[in-house]
Formats: C-alpha cells, structure tokens, sequence
C-alpha cells in the first residue's frame, strides 16, 4: 500500500480509502466484516463513513442511518487493537431526527450528533470529523469553537469538510486562522473524468491552503467503470443508466479504447487519473465486496504517461482550468 499525508497535516492515509457507504444497505454486516479484515490486512487504513450511512438518508424511514457506524463500532469491539490500525473518519450536517436542531453546524448539534456518533462507533475518538456540507446559516465562530472544543477533549483530532464551495473553504480557513487553529485538514467533494468542475475553484483553494482533496465518486456514478462492455447486467441494464450512456457514448467508446491501448481497466485508469492530482491525498472506494476492492487496491500499479493523460483531457475535457481564466482574460 502507498500512503500520502492528509493534506498539510502529519498523519498518513491510504491511498485508496474504504467508504463504508453500503455497509448496512447493500452489504450486510457479516460482508462488511470480510471487508474491513482485508482492508486492514492490506494497508488500505482509512474508513470514512456518516452517520446517515447505512440506508435510506432520511430520519423519516424506519431503519438505514446509523446503521454503518454500528457495523463499524461491531467489527471495532471484537478486537480492540483494530482502532489503532485505521483513521477513523465520520460526518456531520444531514437530519438525524426531525426537530428543529437535529440538523447543521450549530454547536448544539455539532456536539450532540459526535457524542451519538462516537457510541455508535464504539470508540473515544473520531480521526476526521468532517462536516458534510456548508451550514451558511451558522456563523463560522460558532462552528469552530464547537470543534475546537471537542479536539480540547479528544474526541476528534482533525476537522474535515464536504461539498463546499471554494468560496467556503476560503471563508472557513480565513476564520479557523484567525482564531489560531489548524481549521480544515481536507475536503471531500464529487471528482471524476466526467464531473470536473470543481477545478475552477475549489482545487485552487485546496492548494492554497494545503487542505487534501478526497474525492468520491470516482468512476462517475460508474460510467467510467468499462460501462461498454458490461451493459445488460445489473443497475446498467436501468433505463436510468441507458440513458446516461447514450448521452455520452462517443467520450465512452473513445475512453474504453484508449485504456485498452493503456492496457488497464476502465476504473483502474479513472481512479490513476486522480491520484495523479498532487492536491489529492486519497479517493474514496466504496465497495459492495471484498473483490470490489481487493480490485481498487490494483489501481496504485497504473502508473498514467503525460500522454495518455493528455488524452483524457480531450476525451473529457473539464472547464478550461482555473478560474477566471477558464472564462474570462
């Protein structure tokens, strides 16, 4: 296994990290076991999950929220050594109930929600509390000092963001500094070949700032998983998903060539395609098997040339670089 700092931080994460977002939804906890033993077995050492993770995101549904973590908190309670052999990531914003202040960045709910998260996990700490998305209802001072707060107890070490905007990573670590704290270790947002707006903005603040990029998403909600070649089977036989192929099929025959000429598989070329971003410090997989990602894990042997990265860029070319000059003089 290959390992990268954590944007500017010192701790190490995998390069390719487990996303527990099936665990408790389509896998069930004796498979998410067999997953988290070969994880660690094989150095993958980050685990990011939620604690809406686990089913259906809604507070209204009888069961699925939660129910990663408690998975999670299972697997940690039968060997205790495992806690210190993975960073720990989890998050917090979505709905866990339905009153007024089950949700957010308020420092009531930041507070609430990691205690509850924390027994779920069966653990004393989380390594990464990210929060997973911006909360402009809430002053940046009360955010920061909930979480300083809980790094003052060791409940988390280092805080995280996903889905902002750049604007949002700059106004969130203007703050955090002002204040004398580290602020954001890393953002999570949607990344891949076909989604690729966020260079505009939100990678230039990254590197500014030296917060590491997570991606999730990697193989385009999987379009860029060698769609060609497996369509008939399982979700790409929906109508859905026909429907997204057609609309791109072109980009697709064209990409599904060239990693053949590359001589690797689709996902493993997407997957290389992003860590070769030296803002990126690990791309989140979320396996629905052990195979699935005893597979991801084979992508560090793909190694991209300038050429065939250069190509990519033809073949799905993202907003014209950074702003303004993708869109302006």
């Amino acid at each position: 296994m290959q390992y990268n700092r954590l944007g500017r931080t010192g701790v190490k994460v995998s390069r390719i990290g487990l996303g527990a977002l099936n665990f408790g939804f389509v896998t069930d906890q004796e498979a998410s076991f067999e997953i988290l033993n070969y994880a660690v077995e094989n150095g993958i050492n980050l685990v990011d999950t939620a604690n809406v993770y686990g089913g259906p995101q809604t507070p209204d549904m009888e069961k699925g929220f939660g129910t990663s973590e408690e998975i999670i908190g299972r697997w940690l309670a039968e060997d205790p050594t495992r806690r210190d052999r993975i960073v720990l990531t989890s998050k917090v914003y979505q709905p866990m109930e339905t009153g007024p202040n089950d949700r957010g960045l308020s420092a009531y709910h930041i507070r609430r929600a990691c205690e509850a998260s924390l027994r779920r996990l069966q653990t004393d700490h989380i390594d990464l509390y990210q929060m997973h998305h911006v909360d402009r209802n809430v002053p940046w001072e009360e955010t920061w000092q909930a979480f300083e707060q809980l790094i003052r107890e060791g409940k988390i070490s280092y805080v995280g963001s996903s889905n902002f905007a750049g604007w949002d990573i700059a106004t969130a670590q203007t703050i955090a500094n002002s204040r004398g704290f580290l602020g954001l270790a890393s953002e999570q947002s949607l990344y891949n070949l076909t989604e690729r707006t966020i260079e505009l903005e939100v990678i230039p603040a990254l590197r500014h700032y030296g917060i590491g990029l997570i991606p999730w998403s990697s193989l385009g909600r999987g379009l860029l998983g060698g769609v060609l070649e497996n369509t008939g089977t399982g979700r790409r036989s929906r109508p859905e998903m026909q429907a997204r192929i057609e609309a791109i099929r072109p980009q697709l025959e064209a990409y599904e060539s060239l990693c053949k000429e590359v001589g690797a598989p689709p996902a493993h070329v997407a997957q290389a395609w992003l860590l070769a971003n030296p803002v990126v410090s690990t791309i989140i997989c979320g396996p629905r098997t052990c195979e699935q990602l005893a597979d991801s894990a084979k992508t560090l042997d793909v190694t991209l040339s300038p050429e065939v990265l250069a190509r990519l860029d033809e073949i799905w070319p993202g907003p014209g670089g950074e702003a303004p000059a993708a869109y302006a003089w």
